[in-house]
């Protein structure tokens, strides 16, 4: 098992045979200020000299990036070529190496344009990284901005690299980034059942955690295949805890456009099991809801959504929806499931609204039946908090910060 996690550990492995290293960050509370936040990529002096004479891939997106001192943005890949780093391969997940692509939508293997690296995608058939496509690499790096939700897919990725290189025994460096939606934990706990691409660990729907933090819960908790551990290292957030608001300064997929549809999405997302939109096809994505058969003298709010970046053939496109706009609402701390039940109480078509993929996002199939069995929704987070309560236990050991 791995060993237990300090809040000033840098370097950290999944043996207990394997020596920690502990560097002192400094992890002021809510007095830092947000600009203060530097995320591990920043923190280049611990890992470029493991990352020295190696042939090194990297697990990344636009949201991969090293700030300069001027403010600008510089892609990983491009800032370690600078550095001398020898990247071999890329590896892309959902939404593509440039994160322009749809939600679900089939990235193929390519070429950087402007590195001439080639890339590799791991999502569509291949979501894990194949001995063939690891051939000649000593290292792996993995840098994704994560939202901190069991659906958003970047930490199923990140399973299945590290349980890739834990086969052909190549170390994983993670560069940890904040979570938006790190201040909270909500929902219930997947049920092993119910395992799929948007949901491989039995986690609630909102974790609480960094993808950095994730990756040794990962290894600590053996979920790797034949109980593998990854020889890990995290590199993590500097002047960063789980209570201060984070905004990020790229947006981590096409229809995440904003502080606000970043908050709102582990709610909103059980819309997209559903006849109804969650604005795909708008350019308030996640900050609203909406359907053609929600009736208008309940929702006033109307939209029609069209095709955009990120949704090239939204649901409902050219029809006007009418649901609620949610722009204002103030930041949650936890999941909203009523706009959920209320939409399904006035449907029309009942019979229609629960699709098979809700099961998945649910991670349990007891939420759509506590909802068409009439119950509120302070009486199905009731059920939650046992699951919680030991979820909370469980991710204690594993946090890098307060």
């Amino acid at each position: 098992m791995a060993l237990p996690i300090t809040m000033f550990l840098c370097f950290s492995c999944g043996s207990q045979n394997q020596e920690k290293t502990e560097t002192s960050f400094n992890t002021e509370k809510a007095t830092i200020s947000v600009h203060e936040i530097s995320p591990g990529i920043q923190q280049f002096e611990f890992y470029l000299p493991l990352l020295s004479g190696k042939s090194v891939g990297v697990i990344a997106n636009q949201t991969s990036v090293y700030q300069e001192s001027t403010g600008d943005f510089t892609h990983l890949v491009d800032f370690l070529q600078s550095k001398e780093v020898n990247v071999v391969k890329a590896f892309a997940p959902e939404h593509g190496f440039r994160g322009t692509a749809d939600a679900g939508e089939t990235i193929k293997d390519g070429m950087d344009a402007k590195t001439g690296i080639p890339i590799i995608s791991l999502y569509g058939a291949n979501k894990k990284p194949s001995p063939e496509q690891l051939e000649g690499l000593d290292i792996m790096v993995f840098d994704i901005q994560d939202v901190g939700a069991r659906f958003y897919t970047y930490i199923s990725t990140l399973h299945y690299v590290m349980e890739a290189c834990a086969e052909k025994n190549i170390p994983v460096i993670v560069l940890d980034r904040p979570n938006p939606n790190g201040h909270y934990m909500d929902g219930p706990i997947l049920k092993s059942e119910y395992k799929s691409f948007v949901g491989m660990h039995p986690v609630p729907v909102v974790h609480g955690m960094t993808i950095g933090e994730y990756a040794q819960m990962i290894n600590g908790e053996e979920w790797l295949k034949d109980r593998l551990q990854c020889k890990l290292t995290v590199v993590p957030v500097k002047n960063y805890n789980h209570k201060i608001p984070y905004s990020l300064p790229i947006k981590p997929s096409p229809n995440l456009p904003n502080d606000q549809a970043i908050n709102l999405y582990p709610s909103l997302c059980f819309f997209e099991s559903t006849p109804l939109s969650a604005g795909r096809g708008t350019d308030m994505q996640f900050q609203i809801f909406g359907d053609p058969n929600l009736p208008a003298a309940t929702y006033s709010f109307s939209f029609t959504p069209a095709p955009n970046e990120g949704a090239k053939n939204p649901k409902h496109k050219g029809q006007v929806c009418y649901g609620m706009d949610l722009r204002n609402v103030k930041r949650m701390d936890q999941l909203n499931l009523q706009w959920l039940i209320d939409a399904y109480h006035v449907y029309p078509k009942k019979e229609t609204f629960f699709t098979s993929f809700f099961t998945k996002l649910a991670g349990t199939e007891t939420l759509e039946r506590q909802i068409k069995s009439g119950m509120n929704s302070e009486e199905i987070r009731t059920t939650w908090k046992n699951g919680l309560a030991d979820f909370q236990k469980l991710r204690k050991k594993y946090l890098l910060y307060e």
